[in-house]
């Protein structure tokens, strides 16, 4: 069948509107029907060369909608099934799964090769396997996957979760990427505890759901950081007390609440997080404290990561770095969407703006312009 799907052909350029071929589903595959999908930052770093990417890729790994077709072995999901999509694709049985860590789930390890995993997956073929997309430049990835800025897509069972019926899609798809990310890194990377005070640096998509983790669980002094006035506002509103435009700033402010210490956690999730941000980060926690890198620092050969040995040894310091927040997505995709019932997460508060595919290098205009918390792509049939 045909789709028309964006397409990042070379770092640095535009992402391009293009139709493609799209092979059906085999076995333990899925055919779905993309009705939303979210613009994150994490596809501007494919766009933009910071990670490097097999090319050319259909772009986007947040996207919700609905199955058409399943192929035989398929157990997940059946048609006219509602799902959201994990990022990262979750098998269940390999030790990292089965350890309870589906977000370094060892079928990630394709997620940038953009290849459907091959038939002994799980057994060490984990990418480099049959391109469902297919068009004039040959074959064509699939971001995490997923390529849900296509209208259509062929993809994994164990990259979607089924979610009833009644939730309405345009908001449940901020859960397959940003929202469980934020809020895991405060709730679970981070451990945060009633009472702590907490910094939360970079008050993007991923930051800004953060602050809601950390608001839900006990943070008493919650203290945003972003040089943009509309996303400190927009922290004060979903549970930051404080909000400012200098980490030097939120640093002063945890230690007046601390004694002198320092903040109990601090949580980097800026666009970029590279080597000052991390020392300001480092600076700003006490002692005991946890510092949790969310933020992609570019390629895995670029170091951000330089600090006073001696003060992580005797202030008894800890850093460590998060993917999908320590999220499992088979449980914890459904547990927020079960917090947004309750009122206790926001998910249309965060939706700034909605384009159509044919507009999406104007969406990811705004998100790097910082005009936009949130955008979604609504697909049209």
């Amino acid at each position: 069948m045909k789709t028309k799907a964006a397409v990042v052909y070379e770092p640095g350029k535009p992402m391009e509107i293009v139709e493609l071929e799209l092979d059906g589903p085999r076995e333990g595959e899925v055919l779905i029907r993309y009705l939303y999908a979210g613009l994150c930052h994490s596809d501007v770093h494919i766009a933009h060369g910071d990670l490097d990417a097999r090319l050319p890729m259909v772009m986007g790994h947040e996207g919700a909608g609905v199955i058409e077709e399943v192929a035989p072995g398929v157990t997940r999901v059946k048609p006219g099934d509602h799902v959201v999509c994990s990022f990262i694709p979750s098998c269940g049985t390999c030790h990292w799964c089965a350890t309870g860590q589906q977000g370094i789930c060892d079928w990630g390890a394709g997620i940038l090769e953009g290849s459907l995993p091959g038939p002994n997956a799980g057994a060490g073929d984990l990418a480099g396997g049959r391109f469902a997309f297919t068009g004039p430049r040959g074959d064509y990835g699939a971001m995490c996957m997923l390529g849900t800025f296509s209208q259509y897509a062929t993809i994994h069972q164990n990259s979607v979760v089924k979610v009833a019926d009644d939730l309405p899609l345009d908001k449940a798809v901020l859960v397959g990427c940003g929202v469980p990310t934020g809020w895991g890194s405060a709730v679970n990377a981070a451990n945060v505890q009633p009472g702590e005070t907490v910094i939360v640096a970079g008050v993007g998509g991923i930051g800004i759901n953060a602050v809601q983790g950390a608001r839900l669980a006990g943070a008493q002094t919650l203290i945003a950081v972003d040089p943009l006035e509309n996303k400190r506002a927009a922290a004060l509103e979903l549970g930051a007390t404080h909000a400012f435009a200098t980490m030097e700033e939120a640093a002063e402010l945890a230690r007046s609440r601390t004694n002198g210490n320092g903040a109990q956690k601090a949580i980097l999730t800026a666009g970029i997080v590279d080597e000052q941000l991390v020392s300001e980060g480092f600076a700003a926690i006490g002692k005991a404290g946890t510092l949790v890198v969310t933020g992609v620092g570019g390629p895995f050969s670029r170091k951000t990561v330089s600090l006073a040995g001696s003060e992580l040894t005797f202030f008894n310091k800890t850093v460590k770095g998060t993917t999908f927040g320590h999220c499992n997505p088979t449980t914890d995709i459904p547990r927020i969407l079960d917090l947004y019932r309750t009122g206790d997460v926001k998910l249309d508060e965060l939706i700034t703006r909605r384009y159509t595919l044919d507009q999406i290098n104007e969406g990811y205009d705004d998100l790097l312009s910082g005009k936009n918390i949130r955008g979604i792509v609504v697909h049209e049939h």
